[in-house]
């Protein structure tokens, strides 16, 4: 297995359009790197620089410690497996898991032959190679648990049999690195679940590297070693799943990580008579000096405060661990059956009502009316009250995270 680096990679389609734009990253040997973003980010687009599909505009790719950036595809030692298999419908899939194997090493006799006469040095040992390739496909086929399934065609095959078959081709080739282009995609709710655990043992028992390219948060969060989040083609955080979710590098990664994402409120922090208060649109929170953001902001005291949902509770603030935040009107109630989200909209000032600020909270479910349980409260106007040690607070104006007092 191997290390990939990419070092100030650039994409341009055009003068105007950057796919990507003066990317840096390292995956290390052996880990488990998930990029993530919304689509039309660059992640995409990233994995085909690394495969060779796509041209770099500039900068520098090594895999291995070996410079690829102008290498061609099947000379990069990488495997690469897509959303939607790839897999040929006339041959098995024994067939289909050995071809890229019986390419490198065989062909056909007369290719065979004809490597015979070229490389005569290194032919017995591509032989010995072309002849173990059935004994590798057996080996990888029972460690997928797909050895009954070799004399099947695709067409004969569920999704996640076809999708383990597609894994399987690339696992036989043992290459430096793994890609995985959104492979789970296509696959149902239940089933993807259980493949993304297929996945991580077969990433503990293979140890090998892999990029793994995703939309989805949840299997970003449960996949990777770390995760890379990207936006407009620019890598916005990079870090184990749990340091993104709790210490978000600016406003974008806070909003884009989570179910529902973190709830984020303009405003400004004031302070007086020593005392300090984040005032809103219909909001205004009194806050102790060390709740305060760590750094200062660009713009004259225009922050933005960000809240999980899970960190806002239906209750008045009874003790030092919540600080009062008003009330506001329920306006939707998502259940999902142990918990529910809650949609809350927030009184206005009177100025911009045109434009409410509005939250999301996680809260248990009564299954019996389909209320929400935060104190027993069953109004349509409920007091809200915010965890103190669970504050973001973003720069106004550039968006980059200040702090989080008591996750830092």
């Amino acid at each position: 297995m191997a290390k990939v680096v990419l070092n100030q990679v650039d994409k341009r389609f055009s003068d105007s359009i950057a796919a990507v734009s003066e990317l840096n990253l390292e995956v290390a040997d052996r880990e488990f790197l998930v990029l993530v973003g919304p689509s039309g980010c660059g992640k995409t687009t990233t994995l085909r620089m690394i495969a060779g599909l796509e041209e770099v505009s500039s900068g520098q790719i090594a895999i291995g410690g070996r410079d690829v950036t102008h290498v061609s595809p099947k000379d990069r030692d990488i495997a690469m497996v897509f959303q939607n298999y790839a897999l040929y419908p006339h041959m098995t899939v024994r067939r289909n898991m050995a071809f890229g194997l019986r390419l490198r090493y065989g062909g056909n006799f007369v290719s065979r032959l004809w490597r015979r006469w070229r490389d005569a040095e290194n032919a017995a040992k591509r032989e010995e190679q072309y002849r173990q390739i059935p004994e590798k496909v057996d080996q990888v086929a029972d460690t997928l648990g797909i050895r009954k399934l070799l004399d099947r065609y695709p067409r004969e095959l569920s999704g996640g049999e076809r999708q383990r078959v597609a894994l399987g081709r690339a696992i036989v080739r043992e290459p430096a690195a793994f890609l995985f282009d959104e492979p789970l995609s296509n696959l149902d709710a239940k089933l993807r679940v259980e493949m993304r655990r297929e996945l991580k043992e077969l990433h503990r028992r293979l140890g090998a590297t892999m990029i793994y390219v995703t939309h989805d948060q949840v299997e970003a969060m449960t996949l990777g070693d770390r995760i890379a989040v990207m936006d407009k083609g620019v890598l916005q955080q990079v870090g184990p799943p749990g340091e993104v979710y709790h210490k978000p590098a600016n406003r974008f990664v806070a909003s884009f990580l989570g179910t529902p994402g973190m709830n984020l409120l303009e405003g400004e922090l004031v302070e007086e008579n020593g005392r300090f208060q984040f005032r809103s649109s219909g909001l205004q929170l009194d806050i102790a000096a060390n709740q305060r953001p760590q750094q200062e902001p660009s713009g004259a005291r225009q922050v933005v405060l960000g809240v999980r949902p899970e960190d806002i509770l239906f209750a008045e603030a009874s003790s030092a661990d919540w600080l009062a935040a008003g009330h506001g009107q329920v306006e939707l109630i998502e259940s999902l059956g142990d918990v529910g989200f809650v949609h809350i909209r927030l009184p206005g000032d009177g100025v911009n009502d045109a434009v409410l600020p509005r939250l999301t909270a996680k809260a248990g479910i009564d299954s019996a009316d389909g209320m929400f349980l935060g104190s027993g409260l069953k109004e349509q106007t409920v007091p809200i009250a915010f965890r103190a040690a669970a504050l973001h607070w973003f720069d106004g104006k550039t968006g980059l995270r200040l702090s989080s007092p008591g996750r830092n």
